[in-house]
């Protein structure tokens, strides 16, 4: 898996929080408030609706398998549908296999919203495989406006840049950390940073590695969120969003 661009990983945009829309009663109608649920504040974040067992050795895009379990929350959260597949099924296929780290799939949600506005950034499409185009690409992490130095590691075979490495794809990883830790999800037997369902495995497999292996305590969590980001900004940016997530608001 990657790092992104200030600690390993690029972080491309953040959400700002949508406004909650009330209706106010007036002098002739008793109309009730419109509000959404109380957002939990906790570490680590709620884990959301449960993943159901799949069968992750099945051939093919085994993130279809997530598709009922995944269409009504990605209508309450507005994350886009293919995306919400792809956390399911990464964090599943880690529950089946690594059931000691404790990763749900509402930090994944919370950090690829962060990373990359779930692989949509600056209209990004994603398309029926996972695949992401035009592809995402951070700067060039070459020292300046706060980022890390980090000269070409790829000679530019993934990030386009034969200069410095850029953070690529919607979980923003940069080339030597992808390297490292991507792997195939969407069985079509290539590991892709462009892939959300491939990006989304690999940064699971990430986290849980830099969390120790336990992403269940407080510690733990903040730990591999922040070996993901080394800001703590960052920290309560993926918090915020994976809680909303995990009682189905949008964020």
């Amino acid at each position: 898996m990657r790092i992104h661009a200030r600690t390993g990983a690029g972080k491309v945009l953040g959400i700002p929080l949508l406004a909650v829309v009330a209706l106010t009663a007036t002098a002739c109608l008793n109309l009730p408030s419109l509000h959404r649920p109380d957002i939990p504040d906790g570490i680590p974040p709620g884990p959301g609706v449960p993943t159901p067992y799949i069968n992750i050795n099945a051939p093919g895009r085994t993130a279809e398998l997530m598709r009922d379990w995944a269409t009504p929350i990605s209508d309450a959260t507005g994350i886009p549908l293919i995306a919400m597949e792809a956390y399911g099924n990464a964090a599943e296929i880690q529950r089946q296999q690594h059931p000691e780290c404790g990763l749900a799939w509402t930090t994944l949600a919370g950090v690829a919203a962060v990373e990359s506005k779930h692989g949509t950034h600056h209209g990004t499409r994603i398309a029926a495989n996972g695949d992401t185009s035009p592809p995402i690409r951070g700067v060039a992490l070459d020292g300046t406006k706060g980022n890390m130095t980090i000269r070409d590691t790829d000679h530019g075979a993934l990030d386009g840049d034969p200069t410095h490495d850029r953070a690529m794809g919607p979980f923003q990883f940069i080339p030597e950390t992808w390297h490292r830790y991507g792997v195939d999800a969407n069985g079509d037997g290539k590991a892709d940073p462009d892939n959300i369902d491939d990006a989304a495995l690999s940064a699971a497999r990430y986290l849980c590695v830099s969390s120790g292996g336990d992403m269940t305590t407080p510690e733990g969590w903040e730990k591999a969120v922040k070996v993901y980001n080394n800001s703590m900004k960052y920290v309560l940016d993926v918090r915020d969003r994976a809680n909303a997530y995990s009682v189905n608001v949008r964020y």
